[in-house]
C-alpha cells in the first residue's frame, strides 16, 4: 500500500511526495506533486504497473555496461563453466574496452555498428585481420545475449544489436585425415603408454575429446560391444571451477542426450586387454595421466634421435645438426629443437646436482588427460615424426570417423546418431569430403566429354 508524504520546499511551499514499495519491499518514489490527491493517484498507478510487471526504475538504465555485466549478468546468467570462462575472456578483451564506460540506456545500434567496424579493421603485426569474422560473429552474439537479458529486465527499452550485421563467415569444409595419414600418425605415436589405443578408439568411435577422456570401463558392454556416452569432462581455469580445481565432469554429453552405438570387435578386444593389464576397476578412468608416466615419456622422448636437418652457416661458415648443443651455442640457432636440446642438457645437470636444482614440473590434473598436454607432448611430436602438417589437429579424428562411415556407405541418420549431432545438416557436411570421392564425377564427365572422339 502506497502513501503520500508531505514536504516543504526551500521556499516554504507545500509539496506531496508519492511513495510505494516495490517487489523487494524497498521504498520507491513515483514523483512529487502539488496536491495530495495527485500524489495518491501517482502511487496507485505505480503499484498497478508494478503488479503488471511493467514498472522499472529508470536509474537501472543509467548504470554503466561494465557494472551491469560484472554485477548482474555474468554472476546470474546460467551457463556451463567452460562457456563462462570463454565469455569472460572475450568480454574483457573485446567488449569491455568499447562499451564498459557507457551507460546501458545510452548504447544505440549505431554504437554497436561502429564497434563491429572497429573489430573488422584491426590488424596484427603481419598485417592480417586480428579478429576473424567468426570471432566477430560470436562476440556480437554474446553482446546480443547481454542486451536481451537487459531488455527483458527492463533495464533498457531498445535492443542495440537489433539489425546490426557482422562480416560474412565463409563455410569451410571439415578437414579430414585420410586412412594413409592416420596410419602414419599411429606408427609415429609412442609404443609405451596409452596414446595409440586412445587415438585408435577415437577414430573408431568419433567421440569428442571430453567424452573420450572421461570414458570408464563400465561404459563399454564387452558382450554386446555397445558403448554408452553419458558423460563428458571439461577443463577450466581454477577460478571458474566451483571447488578451485581444473576438471569438471558433466553427467551428460554436449547435446545433453545419452547415445549408444556399437564398436568393432577388434577395438573392444584391445580395450578389454588394456583394462586387464592396467588392473582398472569399473569406475576408473580408461585413459589416465599419471605423474610418473609424464616423467618417463619425457625421458624416452629425449633419448629418441630425430634428424631435423642442419642449421644455416654461422660466421665461420659451419653448420650444425638441429637439436644439438652445438647448434644452440655455436650455431646460434634457437629453434624449438635446439632449445629443447639445451633445456634437456640443463635439466640433466640439475638432476646431478651440478646446477641449482629445480622441481620436476607437474601437470595439474586429477587423472584426466589435459587437451593441451596431449597436443604438445604426444600429438605434435607424432606429426613431426610422420612428416605431416603440424596444423593437423587431433579433433580431425572425429571428422574422419564421420567421413569414413559415409564414404563406406553408412546411412546418414545412423551416422548422425553416432556423432551426437543435433541437426542432420551438420552430418551432411561430411559427405564427399575424401579426395577420391570426386573421381566418380570426373569419370562420368570424361565419358560424355570424349564420346565424340570415340565415334570419330
Amino acid at each position: 500500500m502506497g502513501w503520500s508524504q508531505k514536504r516543504a520546499t526551500s521556499k516554504g511551499k507545500e509539496r506531496w511526495r508519492s511513495c510505494y514499495r516495490d517487489a523487494r519491499g524497498q521504498i520507491q518514489t513515483a514523483g512529487t506533486y502539488a496536491t495530495e490527491k495527485q500524489a495518491d493517484k501517482a502511487w496507485q498507478r505505480a503499484e498497478a504497473k508494478a503488479a503488471e510487471g511493467r514498472m522499472s526504475d529508470p536509474r537501472r538504465g543509467r548504470q554503466t555496461f561494465r557494472r551491469y555485466v560484472t554485477a548482474t549478468w555474468l554472476p546470474n546468467h546460467v551457463m556451463e563453466a567452460s562457456t563462462r570462462e570463454g565469455y569472460t575472456y572475450q568480454i574483457d578483451r573485446h567488449i569491455m574496452p568499447w562499451f564498459g564506460g557507457m551507460k546501458m540506456i545510452e548504447i544505440l545500434p549505431s554504437d554497436v555498428r561502429e564497434w563491429v567496424t572497429h573489430l573488422s579493421e584491426l590488424k596484427n603485426d603481419e598485417g592480417k585481420a586480428a579478429v576473424s569474422p567468426t570471432t566477430i560473429r560470436n562476440l556480437k552474439n554474446m553482446l546480443s545475449a547481454i542486451f536481451t537479458t537487459a531488455l527483458n529486465d527492463q533495464v533498457i527499452f531498445l535492443h542495440p544489436c537489433k539489425g546490426v550485421k557482422t562480416p560474412p563467415v565463409a563455410v569451410k569444409p571439415p578437414k579430414i585425415i585420410s586412412p594413409e595419414q592416420f596410419d602414419a600418425i599411429y606408427q609415429a605415436l609412442p609404443e609405451k603408454g596409452d596414446s595409440r589405443l586412445l587415438v585408435e578408439l577415437d577414430i573408431e568411435s568419433g567421440l569428442r575429446w571430453g567424452e573420450l577422456t572421461e570414458l570408464r570401463p563400465r561404459d563399454i558392454d564387452v558382450k554386446t560391444r555397445i558403448l554408452t556416452v553419458s558423460r563428458a569432462v571439461v577443463q577450466v581455469n581454477t577460478r571458474f571451477h566451483p571447488d578451485g580445481k581444473r576438471f569438471i565432469v558433466k553427467e551428460y554429453p554436449k547435446d545433453r542426450e545419452w547415445r549408444r552405438f556399437k564398436l568393432t570387435a577388434q577395438i573392444v578386444a584391445k580395450v578389454t586387454a588394456h583394462v586387464s593389464a592396467r588392473g582398472l576397476g569399473p569406475d576408473d578412468l580408461l585413459f589416465q595421466l599419471r605423474q610418473d608416466s609424464i616423467v618417463a615419456e619425457a625421458e624416452d622422448a629425449a633419448k629418441e634421435k630425430v634428424d631435423h636437418g642442419r642449421t644455416k652457416p654461422n660466421e665461420a661458415g659451419r653448420t650444425y645438426r638441429h637439436g644439438s648443443l652445438s647448434a644452440y651455442s655455436a650455431g646460434k640457432c634457437h629453434c624449438e629443437h635446439c632449445r629443447k636440446a639445451y633445456a634437456d642438457y640443463r635439466a640433466g645437470r640439475r638432476a646431478e646436482g651440478k646446477d641449482a636444482p629445480r622441481r620436476v614440473r607437474r601437470v595439474d590434473t586429477d587423472g584426466h588427460i589435459p587437451r593441451d598436454w596431449f597436443r604438445e607432448q604426444v600429438w605434435k611430436p607424432a606429426l613431426v615424426k610422420a612428416k605431416l602438417d603440424e596444423h593437423v589437429a587431433a579433433k580431425y579424428l572425429r571428422h574422419a570417423h564421420a567421413s569414413w562411415l559415409l564414404h563406406g556407405g553408412a546411412d546418414l541418420q545412423v551416422v548422425k546418431e553416432r556423432m551426437g549431432h543435433a541437426k542432420i545438416s551438420t552430418t551432411e557436411r561430411y559427405l564427399g569430403t575424401l579426395p577420391e570421392v570426386d573421381e566418380t564425377a570426373l569419370d562420368a564427365f570424361s565419358k560424355i566429354r570424349n564420346r565424340g572422339k570415340e565415334v570419330a
